[in-house]
């Protein structure tokens, strides 16, 4: 069964005036344009701003899609401003999902042997496929423990960055991406693991690896990257990825709303050679 969002009563304590107002400083927008985007008035747009108009479930929808708000804080604006959640969120193993996920796994599994997994908005993942697992190989049991964590099992000294030759920068990539994530969903658990990670010791080079290898993956191959790759070491090769996510299009629930797709490409031929090698 679906259940609505817990725990958010909290934000009609403050209105949904002052939060939209958050949201549109957050986003960069003027009442004016707000309110050009949304067919109103930029006198509408102040007034229930400060409390002086209450907006219809309507509006605060319409506001909160033009101003891109993930689709978990729109039931906390609903909340706000007196109207019930309207997006439900659905348990993953949830019968209603059933064709969710088998349209997940059979995506992954149709990506092998270059890996693929799908992680939350935690970034636990959720689904991964063979060619994840296999890049999984040699991280310490105590890492691998459910529920797999795809940036602290990246970032962690014993996990995949003792092996990431050029993990300052990918490193940086991560952490960049996750605070696009806080800024867009303001999340307290999110901002924990982030502080959390980036707080993890950079290894030191091991040997033979070079000042190159760590600050700057073009300068350590010849290959003419067309995108930032993560080169990494498994059973004495080096492994170059680019990196592709996915999301949902017009979500309607939120657990769908945040699960995202990552499917890891071959940055250079070799890498794809050997790949196709574990299908054999």
């Amino acid at each position: 069964m679906s259940t609505l969002l817990p725990g958010t009563t909290s934000t009609t304590a403050e209105g949904v005036g002052p939060l939209l107002r958050a949201w549109r400083e957050q986003r960069r927008v003027s009442q004016l344009e707000l309110a050009l985007r949304a067919d109103s008035s930029s006198r509408h747009i102040s007034f229930i701003e400060t409390g002086r108009s209450r907006p219809s479930e309507r509006m605060v929808l319409r506001l909160a899609e033009h101003l891109d708000v993930p689709v978990r804080e729109r039931n906390a604006l609903l909340l706000a401003a007196g109207y019930a959640p309207r997006f439900p969120e659905t348990p993953l193993d949830d019968p209603a999902l059933d064709a969710l996920r088998e349209g997940i796994e059979r995506l992954i599994a149709g990506y092998e042997p270059y890996p693929a997994l799908v992680v939350n908005a935690m970034y636990d993942v959720v689904s991964a496929n063979r060619g994840v697992m296999r890049l999984f190989d040699g991280v310490p049991e105590s890492l691998l423990v459910p529920p797999l964590n795809a940036v602290r099992l990246t970032l962690h000294p014993r996990g995949l960055a003792s092996r990431i030759r050029n993990l300052r920068e990918w490193r940086g990539h991560l952490l960049e991406q996750m605070e696009r994530q806080i800024a867009l969903r303001r999340s307290a658990p999110l901002r924990a693991l982030y502080e959390e990670v980036a707080a993890f010791p950079v290894p030191e080079p091991g040997p033979g690896e070079g000042a190159e290898d760590t600050d700057g993956p073009e300068r350590s191959a010849s290959v003419a990257y067309f995108a930032l790759p993560m080169r990494i070491e498994h059973e004495g090769r080096i492994l170059s990825f680019v990196s592709s996510i996915s999301t949902f299009n017009t979500p309607m629930d939120v657990t769908v709303a945040e699960l995202a797709v990552e499917t890891l490409l071959p940055a250079d031929p070799a890498t794809a050679k050997y790949l196709q090698s574990w299908l054999s």
